[in-house]
């Protein structure tokens, strides 16, 4: 198997880039056209009405689409998806929010979309959206826009103007420039909401300049009771005030055309993965279950079904959903090209020692028979804490902690770590390296930061022969004091179990991947930003670093 990875020069992107003067070249790809895709650039010209964000997935032959209002509407919407009308079914208890679940679509095919009221009175103007090819199609390429950590509230600030989070301005500029390349579809990986309900005012290191930024915004937008359920009460309008602004007033209407996988994490279930005396969040408790499964269920879709997926998986077919939906656990595929396995490594933790598990065991059996398979060319794990990197945080695969010298590492033990976690990457750290007809391949989220390599051992696991391609794709949100470097004191670092390759510093900046996939090879282009930069370099931006993953010998397509 043949990797290649280069740093980018100025010299060489402009080279790529003078190739066309409508196109850029990435990865053997082909030219991609630069404009951007409808729902980017015609924001401003498209009519959007009362609706204030719109979030589509689709899979090769259904659509699920949640959509919220500005006020509560007085009628049922309809979508009109070309001569068919869907019934939106309303997901919270006033009226604002809606979705709508459309099936029996071809394959491969672009559907004009519009929102109406039941009299087919428009209340938007109409954009298309196109289904997957089939499960056994050929497609020649895809292209994948991936990132992390997008969400957190714009005015969490210190006294002194540092920013907990970029502005909406600064992720809405990123999230325009990795729209700008036309993906197919967009992986946003984890951490859509930061609104740490217990943990922000509980860790023993969190000092009082800390947590008074956290309380003021906390005493803006309420406090949730835990004893209370979230919808039908107070807690129903605390919880979508805190959304609006983190996911709603991010997203808006700009990925109406673009399918969008949204991965959950330890975040999303408004708490950080912290374990104290007082305080330990995982298991998560009904409330952190609760505040999840309403934010999703108004918000963002839920995976649809997978026929190699099964439905009995933890998070899956719950009855107050739509049948065969998963809110863990997803499939990207994309005809026989591409699959992704997307998995949450916090919903379902344990931490009863060496049998705890960071997904259950019949999720690692799933992964397990996906890895065997042999009806797709490439496939990659897509977990939402990142494989082979640590940043010393509680709820990792590692027991590395920040030690007396500053670095990370294991002589000073990290309290309430369970072997399990380890136990358990093990495992399917040996199930992906069993893959010799494609390249084993991790994009993670979660880290802050940038980074990539390849992993020849873990612990007693020998990889050298086929070592792991793995990957943290880059964070939206993020600013100062969410940074390891920052918050934790320590960046990114390899865990002291382990052996692998960095192909560069893991990079603690803001921005991007762009992953290209072939019959013969995945292309990773990563795209990064930080202040003091302007926010108009974004529009421009280049990638620092291209990465290509060719297939084994023989096993591409010719």
């Amino acid at each position: 198997m043949k990797n290649s990875y280069h740093l980018l020069s100025r010299r060489r992107f402009l080279q790529l880039a003078a190739a066309s003067s409508t196109s850029l070249a990435f990865g053997g790809v082909g030219a991609y056209p630069l404009a951007a895709p409808n729902g980017v650039a015609t924001n401003k010209d498209w009519h959007q009405g009362e609706l204030k964000h719109l979030i589509p997935l689709v899979n090769h032959h259904q659509m699920l689409i949640k959509t919220s209002f500005e006020k509560p509407l007085d009628f049922t919407p309809m979508l009109r998806v070309d001569d068919k009308m869907i019934m939106g079914k309303r997901t919270d208890t006033l009226g604002r929010f809606w979705q709508f679940f459309v099936t029996d679509l071809q394959a491969d095919r672009q559907y004009e979309l519009q929102l109406t009221n039941a009299n087919k009175e428009t209340i938007t103007d109409s954009w298309p959206l196109k289904t997957f090819p089939a499960p056994d199609a050929e497609p020649e390429s895809l292209r994948i826009f991936a990132f992390t950590c997008a969400g957190g509230n714009e005015d969490v600030a210190f006294p002194d103007g540092t920013h907990f989070f970029q502005s909406l301005a600064v992720r809405q500029a990123l999230f325009k420039r990795g729209l700008s390349f036309n993906p197919d579809v967009v992986i946003s990986n984890g951490d859509h909401i930061y609104w740490d309900q217990r943990s922000a005012f509980m860790r023993p290191d969190h000092k009082p300049e800390f947590r008074e930024p956290w309380l003021k915004a906390f005493e803006e937008y309420g406090y949730m009771d835990r004893d209370k359920p979230v919808l039908g009460t107070e807690n129903e309008s605390i919880l979508t005030g805190i959304v609006d602004a983190q996911i709603a007033d991010l997203y808006g209407v700009t990925f109406r055309s673009v399918p969008v996988f949204m991965l959950t994490d330890d975040h999303d279930m408004f708490e950080n993965d912290d374990a104290t005396e007082d305080l330990i969040t995982l298991p998560p408790d009904p409330h952190m279950l609760d505040s999840a499964r309403t934010t999703q269920s108004l918000y963002y879709p839920e995976f649809l079904p997978d026929d190699t997926r099964p439905v009995k998986l933890s998070g899956s077919n719950n009855a107050d959903r739509l049948s065969g939906l998963s809110e863990n656990f997803g499939t990207l595929r994309y005809g026989s090209l591409f699959e992704g396995l997307l998995y949450d490594t916090k919903r379902f933790s344990t931490i009863d020692g060496a049998n705890a598990q960071v997904i259950p065991l019949e999720a690692e059996h799933w992964l397990a028979q996906r890895n065997a398979s042999d009806d797709v060319q490439h496939l990659a794990h897509i977990p939402s804490t990142p494989i082979g990197w640590s940043a010393g945080k509680w709820g990792e695969w590692y027991p590395d902690v920040l030690q007396a010298n500053g670095k990370l590492g294991k002589q000073t033990p990290k309290p309430y770590w369970p072997e399990g976690w380890w136990l358990q990457h093990q495992r399917i750290l040996t199930s992906i390296h069993k893959q010799t007809d494609r390249a084993p391949v991790i994009m993670s989220g979660d880290l802050h930061a940038f980074s990539c390599g390849k992993i020849r051992t873990s612990g007693e696991l020998d990889f050298s022969d086929n070592p792991i391609n793995t990957m943290c794709v880059g964070t939206v949100g993020s600013s100062d004091p969410v940074f390891a470097s920052w918050y934790r004191k320590v960046g990114p670092q390899i865990p002291t179990d382990m052996e692998l390759e960095n192909l560069f510093p893991p990079l603690e900046k803001n921005g991007f991947s762009i992953i290209d996939v072939t019959p013969e090879k995945i292309t990773v282009n990563m795209f990064a930003w930080r202040q003091p930069e302007s926010v108009d370099a974004i529009e421009t931006m280049e990638p620092f670093f291209s990465y290509d993953i060719a297939r084994p010998k023989g096993n591409a397509k010719a």
